[in-house]
């Protein structure tokens, strides 16, 4: 089968491009949207750009109604973020937190999710992950018709688990088994790591 982009709807692109570009890694995002008062949402547009400076990109769609999602009305306003790295245990909850609320309604209340203190950033991190970047708003671009928000981040801290990391290596290595990342595949469907094979780069 091949496919003319030009002859298909923005819609139907959306869904073939989350089915072939696969799997996609999970960022769960956490935004205050006022004193105490934090969104929670799934984004799995999401990518590293940069090491220096070290970068992170999420793409943020609209609402239904066409409005910003919280997530990016959040980030522009304050200039802070917490970008997680979901596991399996996490699947259903993180999924719950995609739900559409009105601006102000909490994920993290509405879904019963436990935050935990960031040690040296200003805001809280989901205590069930074990990966998690404290982040300031680097940059945000609008591209596209509807548009989509590029939010691009600067990790300023980062919480690794002690039970992910391999304390057998000279340098930090984290054991991708350990954190058993969810990944997205299309529809609602998730991929998990099961196996992880090494080949090694020609010099």
């Amino acid at each position: 089968m091949q496919l003319n982009l030009d002859e298909l709807s923005p819609n139907a692109i959306y869904h073939l491009m989350t089915q072939t570009v696969i799997p996609r890694p999970i960022a769960w995002v956490l935004t205050e949207s006022s004193q105490d008062n934090f969104n929670l949402a799934p984004f799995s547009y999401f990518a590293p750009v940069s090491s220096n400076p070290p970068l992170l990109m999420i793409s943020i769609g609209k609402k239904p109604d066409g409005t910003l999602k919280d997530s990016a009305v959040n980030a522009i306003k304050n200039k802070r973020l917490v970008i997680h790295i979901a596991n399996a245990d996490s699947a259903e909850v993180m999924t719950q937190t995609s739900a559409t609320l009105e601006h102000g309604e909490s994920e993290v209340e509405a879904s019963d999710v436990a935050l935990t203190n960031f040690d040296g950033f200003s805001l809280p991190r989901v205590s069930q992950c074990p990966i998690a970047f404290g982040c300031s708003l680097h940059e945000v671009i609008e591209m596209g018709e509807t548009p989509q928000h590029l939010v691009i981040a600067k990790i300023e801290q980062v919480f690794i688990d002690d039970s992910v990391i391999d304390t057998q290596q000279e340098r930090l290595v984290v054991d991708g088994l350990k954190v058993n990342p969810l990944s997205r595949l299309g529809g609602n469907n998730y991929a998990l790591i099961n196996e992880i094979i090494s080949v090694a780069r020609p010099s």
